[in-house]
């Protein structure tokens, strides 16, 4: 069995602001959780076995196919109770990143061991709360990230780094689902 995840793919450019962010912090409060990940937004975490890989993606672009893209933007910081700090999106943005991971979980066949359904793009994890603070003041100027959400990713965890590695992408086609294209011809 591997594990495997499926997130929210932000854009290139966004995933190197975050990271330049996660260095920053580094430089402050030295290594924590996440640092190294790549941004990214969880929808689920799940363990299959690998020779159901095709099976996976198959659905997964069966699902991808009837999202439509649309900008989402992340304007604050802000933290959870586990020592959890993050960007944040603004109310049009959670809308809309809650729909596709509910939806996404909804339609997905398997187990997961993690579901998510609250939108945001960690910038650390399982920190300190004094670390929590040093963070809160040195991002005190909230952040304009935009980027339009068009994919999700299929990523599997390689052990030898810790980290979650790309295995797919798989696009938003805004296609319009078959019930509705026959409906309307009548």
């Amino acid at each position: 069995m591997k594990t495997y995840s499926i997130v929210i793919h932000p854009s290139e450019e966004v995933i190197e602001e975050v990271k330049q962010m996660k260095e920053l912090l580094a430089k402050k409060i030295g290594w924590y959780n996440s640092k190294n990940s790549l941004a990214h937004i969880t929808v689920n975490e799940f363990e299959r076995d690998e020779k159901e890989l095709e099976k996976i993606k198959v659905k997964l672009t069966e699902i991808t196919k009837y999202f439509h893209p649309q900008e989402v933007t992340f304007e604050s910081f802000n933290t959870f109770p586990n020592g959890a700090f993050f960007l944040a999106p603004n109310a049009e943005s959670k809308q809309y990143l809650k729909q596709i991971m509910t939806s996404v979980n909804q339609k997905f066949p398997y187990p997961t061991k993690i579901k998510s359904n609250e939108p945001h793009i960690s910038i650390g994890r399982r920190i300190q709360p004094e670390k929590i603070e040093i963070a809160k003041k040195l991002f005190g100027e909230n952040p304009n990230i935009t980027f339009n959400c068009n994919t999700i990713a299929l990523r599997v965890f390689n052990n030898k780094r810790k980290q979650f590695d790309i295995i797919e992408t798989f696009p938003f086609l805004g296609e319009k689902p078959q019930e509705l294209i026959q409906g309307s011809l009548f």
